[in-house]
């Protein structure tokens, strides 16, 4: 269990980190740096501090939504309006490695705080910025958030069933890879620093980063001038490759390759299918995957999820239950052993459980060494740690 205090060791200890942004995207690139070792400064502004202070779910008050991406981190407030306050945040800058904003292209250039104003204050700063279409190009000017990633980069269109309408992901999950990008490229750029001493600017863009991770999807119209329609659970590339209904719940099964789906066939005692023309390759097994299907779903209707996962998994054949949260929250391997659930203890909201790192590392492994800071708590901290 952590306390709310803030010496962390990790691969990134040392590396100071001015992080400008709030909500999802930015927060979670600069927590993945924090619980590496760095430290990281939250500039939020007076009386309400960054919007997802007021997201649900909430306890005792405060948002566990923000305590969990905003970890391992300090906060300071200052109005970047007031010419002192912004003074002193060039002040801060020039001891910084990294600084990490999402605000709308153009806004950090009308504060004067652009990278070609901040590169003449700091030349070894990483300036690295997230938003919605990038910080160039006829669209840079447009608002964006996660929805609006996910319908311009494509991947609602090729999420959901073939008769429902375009569909969400059920997570923000083009914040989430936005910020990973991010994250790659500012220890990409930390790296580049240690040969030519100078940093470099950073523009991820969330559509582009969604486009990046629909590929694979895309290379079907970029090859075969073919629109793929919505497909439900089914994968384009591989068959049978999707979920299925055993009599008390769902699970789903992954056959990869030709010497998995002969070793499946015979653990349901189905060796004819493996002579059967509509199955024997992977593509005869798309063209025909309906079929298939109906057949795998009418005999895991005989089983549990429990018996199939056993009879499956002992043959060595990738089979999972669909876990819901609380199964996750409960599993020995997910949440135990591997620590993706992790308990903190937040000053005033108490021992508030969140989500653990999946990184791991053998020598400077990331850790959750304190809970989300309270609004402004580190400002005499750093104002007098680094403004002159």
């Amino acid at each position: 269990m952590n306390s709310h205090a803030i010496d962390q060791p990790g691969a990134l200890k040392g590396l100071k980190v001015l992080d400008l942004t709030r909500v999802l995207a930015g927060p979670v690139c600069t927590m993945l740096l924090a619980d590496m070792g760095a430290e990281v400064i939250k500039l939020e502004v007076p009386g309400t501090g960054d919007d997802s202070r007021g997201f649900p779910p909430f306890k005792e008050g405060e948002s566990t939504y923000f305590i969990n991406n905003n970890r391992n981190k300090k906060s300071i407030v200052l109005n970047l309006k007031d010419p002192s306050d912004h003074r002193k945040l060039v002040e801060i800058i020039k001891s910084m490695d990294v600084l990490v904003e999402n605000f709308r292209p153009g806004t950090m250039e009308k504060l004067g705080l652009g990278y070609d104003d901040l590169k003449e204050t700091n030349s070894r700063l990483i300036y690295a910025s997230i938003s919605g279409f990038g910080q160039y190009g006829p669209y840079k000017g447009k608002p964006g958030y996660d929805i609006i990633g996910q319908a311009m980069g494509g991947i609602m269109s090729i999420t959901g069933w073939p008769d429902s309408p375009p569909t969400r992901t059920g997570t923000a999950i083009a914040d989430f890879l936005s910020a990973l990008f991010c994250t790659i490229g500012i220890l990409s750029a930390l790296h580049a620093r240690r040969s030519s001493g100078k940093g470099q600017q950073i523009d991820v863009s969330i559509v582009d980063s969604v486009v990046t991770a629909i590929g694979t999807i895309l290379q079907i119209y970029l090859a075969e001038g073919r629109i793929p329609k919505r497909a439900g659970n089914k994968y384009s590339f591989i068959a049978p490759y999707e979920a299925f209904k055993a009599k008390d719940g769902w699970f789903v099964l992954g056959v990869g390759s030709e010497s998995i789906w002969k070793k499946f066939c015979k653990t349901i005692h189905k060796e004819d299918l493996i002579d059967d023309k509509r199955f024997t390759l992977n593509a005869d097994r798309i063209k025909n995957n309906d079929v298939l299907v109906e057949m795998i779903n009418d005999w895991a209707g005989n089983y549990s999820v429990n018996e199939i996962i056993d009879i499956l998994e002992e043959k060595g054949i990738p089979v999972a239950p669909i876990n819901e949260l609380d199964q996750i929250v409960n599993d020995p391997h997910i949440a135990v052993a591997r620590e993706m659930i992790q308990k903190i203890v937040h000053p005033i909201a108490g021992e508030v459980d969140i989500v653990g790192n999946p990184i791991k590392m053998s020598d400077t492994p990331p850790g959750i060494y304190s809970s989300s800071p309270l609004l402004g708590e580190h400002t005499d901290e750093i104002l007098g740690k680094y403004v002159k």
